[in-house]
């Protein structure tokens, strides 16, 4: 059997540990989130992540603050939305979200889009995220929806290299060449919509494929006596990615957590490595989209 713990967690480029395997409230109702994250923590999850485009972070506050659980032993992820990217704007963004949250400092933070439209701004936003860095303010920063060469592109004109990128990723969609380049410059790869999820979410007419539902996971999953959701996670873990894994339902985040006592082997890995369509589920981050100035984050 597997030891649960050896690879429970990751260290970053900075040396900072964060758990491999965090809970993500990403499109789960404020109503909700609360009561979602509180389960998580007691079930055993210690990472968060969450943004102020979820427009939830108040209610993972709660949920912290509910569950018992140490500040200290939770590893606090979010994200500042493009309406606040600029030098000033993201500092103030920094102070919206800690207030939200309840925390005077986050283990996390990130730039949500590249936003290459108007990329000097998105510049200006992560050297603020520099500074927070530099003060102690934040542990570890880092972007999302990077695509390398909008990833090369700040590196050529910022001094720390982000921490991580997250980035759609599933078996349906491994982006192959965003791994590399997140490789190339020490940068963690975190999966958001890790088992697929938005293959499935936002299938409205039935039509399209869902990875639970894919023969090969099944397989595999058969073959361990696990379900599906949980051989995609192993298979996030044993390849040294982050994953963020999202429910409200109090037995989906249980089983979700239960992947660290069996291993995948190289054919199977290999075998969901096959499953890749190229084809992105979410909105692809080279596009220009209006739509996305449209929401202003709150102060409160």
């Amino acid at each position: 059997m597997t030891d649960p713990q050896h690879d429970s967690t990751l260290t970053l480029n900075n040396g900072v540990t964060m758990p491999a395997l965090g809970f993500g409230v990403f499109q789960s109702p404020a109503e909700e989130t609360a009561a979602a994250v509180e389960t998580a923590l007691r079930t055993g999850y210690r990472h968060i992540d969450t943004a102020a485009a979820y427009l939830n972070e108040r209610q993972v506050g709660e949920g912290l603050r509910r569950s018992g659980v140490d500040r200290a032993d939770v590893f606090i992820e979010t994200k500042v939305w493009v309406t606040d990217y600029g030098y000033d704007e993201t500092l103030h963004a920094f102070e919206k979200s800690t207030r939200k949250l309840g925390v005077d400092r986050l283990d996390l933070l990130l730039l949500h889009q590249p936003v290459p439209e108007r990329f000097d701004r998105t510049v200006d936003a992560y050297r603020a995220l520099e500074r927070l860095y530099a003060e102690g303010r934040v542990r570890a920063i880092g972007v999302s929806n990077f695509m390398p060469h909008h990833l090369s592109a700040l590196l050529e004109r910022t001094g720390v290299v982000p921490a991580v990128n997250q980035v759609e990723l599933h078996p349906y969609f491994t982006q192959p060449d965003v791994q590399k380049a997140n490789a190339e410059h020490g940068v963690l790869t975190q999966a958001w919509s890790p088992i697929g999820g938005i293959t499935f979410y936002w299938d409205k007419d039935g039509t399209g494929r869902s990875t639970l539902a894919d023969p090969a996971v099944q397989a595999i999953a058969q073959a361990h006596g696990k379900t599906p959701a949980q051989v995609m996670l192993r298979w996030h873990l044993q390849q040294g990615r982050n994953a963020i894994p999202k429910s409200t339902n109090p037995a989906r985040i249980a089983e979700n957590f239960a992947v660290f006592d069996f291993e995948l082997g190289a054919d199977e890995l290999a075998a969901l490595d096959a499953l890749d369509t190229g084809v992105r589920g979410g909105p692809d981050p080279n596009v220009t989209s209006p739509e996305r100035f449209k929401l202003v984050i709150p102060e409160d």
